[in-house]
């Protein structure tokens, strides 16, 4: 069983800076690069959305379009740690940030795919 934990989530201001990230406690055997690791966030009132993922065998980083050139997703294998800096931070990026995980995800861009999810950190940016 993969656990995921989050962290760093705050209150910032608008055009600020902020990384998050997400812990990965994950059982003997499988190696933690093995895994494909996804952020996702929900604001208040609002669907689940794809933040962005980095697949476990090339490291592919992908976005949403909406936050290509903001954020960036990177990882630590050794650390078993994921991080996602986000720059230029805007009120409408209020929301809780979900880390996801799932062994040899191809894919990974829908929340359904990924069998283990932290419980989130909550990240507000005020104007």
């Amino acid at each position: 069983q993969v656990q995921l934990v989050e962290s760093g989530g705050e209150l910032v201001q608008a055009g600020e800076s902020l990384t998050i990230s997400c812990a990965a406690s994950v059982p003997s055997g499988p190696s933690f690069s093995d895994y494909t690791i996804g952020w996702f966030r929900q604001a208040p009132g609002k669907e689940r959305e794809f933040v962005a993922r980095i697949r476990w065998f090339d490291g592919d980083m992908h976005y949403a379009d909406s936050l290509k050139g903001r954020f960036t997703i990177s990882r630590d294998n050794v650390r078993k740690m994921v991080y996602l800096q986000m720059n230029s931070l805007k009120p409408e990026d209020t929301a809780v940030y979900y880390c996801t995980a799932d062994y040899r995800l191809n894919t990974g861009v829908d929340f359904n795919e990924y069998r283990y999810r932290g419980q989130g950190t909550q990240v507000t940016v005020s104007s």
